[in-house]
C-alpha cells in the first residue's frame, strides 16, 4: 500500500511540475514579448526624434556632431549616420559601448539591400545589438539614413529577472503544493491502506480484523463497509463452526458406524464407531475405491444396488469382525442434491449383535422354563393317574407315589419362585434394603440351615475368619443371606462324601471379602464363563437329580451387582471350586 501512496503521490507532484512549468514558459514568453514590444516602441520614438531633429538642423550637409553625440549619451545608444551609397559620414561608435567591426559592412549591406522589416539583430564581439534605421528625408528626397545601435542588455536582465521571479513563485508554490498533496494523500490512502489489509486479512480467514472509521466521506463509508462485512463473515463463520461441531460430534458420537462414499464411489468419511467396531484406520479408507478396501461381499453388493436404483436399501447381515460373527443392520441411502444432482451414497451400521443375543437368551429362557416345569408336572400327571388307576389301594405304591409327588411338587415351587426372584431382581425398579448387615451372623446361620445337607454327605462344612475385626457392611440381609445359601448349597451339592466346605471372611479397609471353598469336581475352565447364565448346569445330570434348577447362580451374580461388589471364579477339575466376593462396607451411590 506505501507503493500506491507513492505512486500516487508521485503522479500528482509530476503532473503539478510539468503544468507549473508550462505556465511558466508561457509567462515568460509572455513577458518577454511585452518588454521586446515595449522596448521597440521606445526605439522607435527615440528614432523618429532623432530624424526630425537632424532633419530639422539641416541634414547630413550641416550636422551638430556635438548635438548628435549628446543624444547618443542621452538614448545609450551608437548613432550612425550614412548617405545613399553607405559611407559613413559620421558615428559615436568611438565613444559609444557597442563596439564591433563589422559595424560597417552591416551597415553598407542594410544600404544595398534594405530589409523588409526595419530592424535587425546582430550577434557578434559578445554582444547582442539591435539595429534600427531611418531614412533622411530632404527637400522631399532620400538623403541618407540614421542607424540606431543599441544593446539588449536590459532586455535580456529584464527577461533573467522575469524567469528568476517565475522560478521563486513556482518553486514556493511546488512547495506548498507537495506539503497538501502529501496531507491529502495521506488522508485519503490511509483508510484505503487500512481497508486493503483488513481485506487481505479477511481473505486469509482472519474475521476478527478491524479497520479504523473517521470520516463520514466515501471512504469512511468503504470502512466502514469493512467492518460491517468482517462482522458478518465472522458471525457466519461462527454459525459454520458452531453447525460444523454440532455435526462432528453427532457423526463422532452416534453409536453406529457410518461411511460417506461420493458420487464416484470413492470413500469420503469414516466415523469413530465404525473404525472402533472393524479396528481400521482412517488412512486405509479415505479416497479410496470403496470395493478396494471393503471386504465384505453384502456390503459392496448393497452399494452396487443403490447406485444402480437410487433407492434406500435397508438389510440385515452377520459379519465376522476379528474372531467373532456380529449382526448388523445396514442402512444405504442415496445422496442427491438439487437439481437432482447425484451425490453419492450413506451407509449407517447399528450393531444388533447385542440384541440378537438378547433374543437367543429370551428364545433359550423360554425353552428352558418349558423343559423344567414339563419334567415335574408330567412326573406330578403320571403318578397320580397310576394312583387313580387302581395304585392307591396298594399302600406301599401309595406312599410311595406321594412321595415321589410331593419331592416333584417342592422342585416346582422351588424353580417358580426362583423365577419370581430373578425376574424381580432383573427389574429396572428393583431397590435393595439397606441395613446393617453382620456377616458373620448371616453366615452362621447359613451353616445352621445347611449342616444337615452337609451332614448327610459326611462334608465338613467351617466358618472361618482372618481377623477378629468385625465384618459388618450396609446392604440387604436377606438378599445377602440368599447368595450364601445358594453358594454353599451348590458346593455341598457338587463335593463328594467326607469333602470339606469353607466360608472364609478377611475385612479389608473399605471392604469385606466373602470366600466359599469346596474339596469338590470343579469345573471345566471353558464353562466357568458360563456358570452364571440362566439354566446352565455343569453337570446337568446330577443337578437336576438333586434339584437344582440352574438359575442360583443367575441369581448370586445380580444379588452381588445390585451391592455394587464383584464377584470371582477360580476352579480347577478334581480339586474343587472358590468363589470370591467382594463387598464395599458403604454402599456406593
Amino acid at each position: 500500500m506505501t507503493k500506491y501512496r507513492t505512486r500516487l503521490l508521485f503522479a500528482l507532484i509530476t503532473l503539478i511540475i510539468i503544468v507549473l512549468l508550462g505556465l511558466g514558459l508561457l509567462l515568460g514568453q509572455l513577458f518577454k514579448n511585452y518588454y521586446i514590444n515595449s522596448f521597440n516602441e521606445r526605439l522607435k520614438i527615440e528614432m523618429n526624434l532623432l530624424t526630425s531633429n537632424i532633419e530639422q538642423n539641416g541634414g547630413l550637409e550641416s550636422l551638430n556632431t556635438e548635438e548628435i553625440l549628446k543624444m547618443s549619451r542621452v538614448l545609450n545608444a551608437r548613432i550612425t549616420l550614412v548617405d545613399l551609397e553607405g559611407e559613413i559620414r559620421y558615428d559615436t561608435g568611438e565613444l559609444s559601448s557597442t563596439k564591433i567591426s563589422r559595424h560597417g559592412e552591416i551597415i553598407g549591406d542594410i544600404v544595398e539591400d534594405p530589409p523588409e522589416e526595419e530592424s535587425d539583430l546582430e550577434v557578434g564581439g559578445g554582444f547582442d545589438l539591435h539595429y534600427y534605421w531611418n531614412p533622411l528625408i530632404k527637400d522631399g528626397e532620400k538623403e541618407g539614413y540614421v542607424f540606431l545601435t543599441t544593446k539588449i542588455n536590459e532586455l535580456q536582465k529584464a527577461y533573467r529577472q522575469i524567469w528568476w521571479i517565475l522560478t521563486v513563485s513556482l518553486g514556493m508554490a511546488l512547495i506548498v503544493i507537495i506539503l497538501l498533496g502529501t496531507r491529502i494523500t495521506n488522508r485519503y490512502t490511509k483508510p484505503i491502506e487500512s481497508a486493503t489489509n483488513v481485506a487481505i486479512e479477511l481473505a486469509k480467514g482472519n474475521y476478527r480484523a478491524r479497520t479504523y472509521e473517521d470520516h463520514i466521506d466515501e471512504t469512511g463509508m468503504l470502512s466502514s463497509s469493512i467492518n460491517i462485512l468482517a462482522r458478518n463473515l465472522q458471525e457466519l463463520m461462527k454459525l459454520k463452526e458452531s453447525q460444523q461441531d454440532r455435526l462432528s460430534t453427532l457423526i463422532e458420537n452416534m453409536g453406529s458406524g457410518l461411511i460417506l462414499i461420493d458420487s464416484r464411489g470413492f470413500i469420503n468419511l469414516i466415523n469413530k464407531p465404525y473404525k472402533e467396531i472393524f479396528n481400521v484406520e482412517a488412512s486405509e479408507y479415505l479416497y479410496k475405491l470403496y470395493y478396494e478396501v471393503i471386504d465384505h461381499d453384502e456390503i459392496i453388493q448393497m452399494v452396487e444396488e443403490i447406485f444402480m436404483t437410487e433407492q434406500k436399501v435397508r438389510k440385515q447381515v452377520v459379519l465376522p469382525v476379528e474372531i467373532e460373527r456380529r449382526h448388523f443392520e445396514v442402512y444405504g441411502v442415496p445422496i442427491i442434491g438439487t437439481n437432482n444432482v447425484w451425490k453419492g451414497i450413506l451407509l449407517v451400521f447399528h450393531d444388533i449383535t447385542e440384541l440378537k443375543k438378547l433374543e437367543q437368551m429370551r428364545k433359550d429362557f423360554v425353552a428352558n422354563v418349558s423343559h423344567e416345569l414339563k419334567t415335574p408336572i408330567t412326573s406330578i400327571k403320571g403318578f397320580s393317574e397310576t394312583l387313580l388307576d387302581g395304585a392307591m389301594h396298594d399302600k406301599a405304591s401309595l406312599e410311595a407315589f406321594l412321595e415321589i409327588i410331593l419331592k416333584e411338587s417342592d422342585r416346582l415351587q422351588v424353580l417358580i419362585q426362583e423365577l419370581l426372584d430373578l425376574s424381580k431382581i432383573e427389574q429396572h425398579g428393583f431397590r435393595l434394603t439397606r441395613e446393617s448387615v453382620d456377616l458373620v451372623k448371616e453366615a452362621s446361620e447359613v451353616i445352621e440351615i445347611l449342616q444337615r445337607k452337609a451332614a448327610q454327605k459326611d462334608i465338613l462344612l467351617t466358618l472361618k475368619q482372618s481377623t477378629s475385626e468385625e465384618a459388618v457392611i450396609e446392604g440387604d440381609s436377606d438378599r445377602l443371606k440368599q447368595v450364601l445359601i445358594n453358594l454353599v448349597s451348590n458346593a455341598i451339592t457338587y463335593t463328594p462324601n467326607g469333602g470339606s466346605v469353607d466360608i472364609l471372611l478377611t475385612v479389608q479397609e473399605d471392604s469385606v471379602m466373602v470366600v466359599v471353598r469346596d474339596s469338590g469336581i470343579g469345573i471345566e475352565k471353558s464353562e466357568i464363563p458360563r456358570i452364571f447364565e440362566r439354566f446352565y448346569r455343569v453337570d446337568k445330570a446330577r443337578s437336576r437329580n438333586s434339584g437344582g434348577t440352574g438359575l442360583g447362580l443367575a441369581i448370586v451374580k445380580h444379588i452381588i451387582e445390585a451391592h455394587k461388589g464383584h464377584i470371582e471364579v477360580d476352579s480347577r477339575i478334581g480339586k474343587g471350586t472358590t468363589f470370591t466376593i467382594k463387598l464395599f462396607k458403604k454402599l456406593p451411590q
